[in-house]
């Protein structure tokens, strides 16, 4: 169980380095295919990248600079669910496995979508 602390920022890094590591997990189970192989090295950077940007907006410049990074975070959680959409996976597992990672990539989206509407209009 991640340590609660007393920045909400953090418990989202952990979050997210999560995410990335259950996808890394997941691809290690799928068929060696060779499209799931090409896939598999999609997700994996794309599922990275969104935890690997949030830790960039935590250190952000300033507003535009955190607006951006969040965007970015928001960017890769979408690409990521195009990739594992793709990924063939046999047996009800690994598509018990795949949906969850789905419904995590589209929840994290959610959320920078959330932090950055906050971000731009601080009033709404």
């Amino acid at each position: 169980m991640a340590k609660v602390s007393s920045a909400k920022h953090y418990d989202l890094e952990e979050r997210t380095l999560s995410f990335a590591k259950e996808v890394i997990a997941f691809v290690n189970i799928l068929p060696k295919t060779m499209a799931n192989l090409e896939i598999s090295k999609q997700v994996i950077r794309s599922s990275g990248s969104v935890g690997a940007n949030y830790i960039e907006a935590n250190e952000a410049l300033g507003k535009k600079d955190f607006a951006m990074r969040i965007k970015i975070c928001r960017k890769e959680a979408k690409e990521s669910i195009y990739w594992l959409r793709l990924i063939e996976a046999r047996g009800e597992e690994a598509e018990k496995r795949k949906q969850s990672l789905i419904s995590e990539a589209t929840e994290l989206m959610k959320i920078f979508g959330a932090i950055l509407g906050k971000t731009l209009n601080p009033k709404s």
